[in-house]
């Protein structure tokens, strides 16, 4: 399993989203000091009914604590769009 699939595994397990997208985004920071460890450079966006009624901030948490070791491991930079169902309409 490569790390998209193992992101998007995490997410679907904790998270339950509704819509998950996991763009890997390292080749656009090849030379990048974060790229020289290997670890990358991903974008998600989600929608889950796990963020209603949270701030930003709180989404963000939610996405980090799905993906657990990987922030250590895998992923040097991250960029979040987590949204509720109700506003991805």
């Amino acid at each position: 399993m490569n790390r998209v699939e193992r992101i998007r595994a995490a997410l679907e397990s904790a998270l339950r989203p509704l819509a998950l997208e996991v763009d890997d985004d390292s080749h656009k920071h090849a030379g990048h000091e974060g790229a020289r460890d290997g670890r990358g450079h991903f974008t998600v966006r989600i929608t889950s009914e796990a963020f209603a009624g949270k701030l930003p901030l709180a989404r963000h948490r939610a996405v980090y604590a799905a993906l657990g070791d990987m922030m250590q491991t895998d992923i040097h930079a991250l960029a979040i769009e987590a949204r509720t169902p109700d506003e991805s309409r």
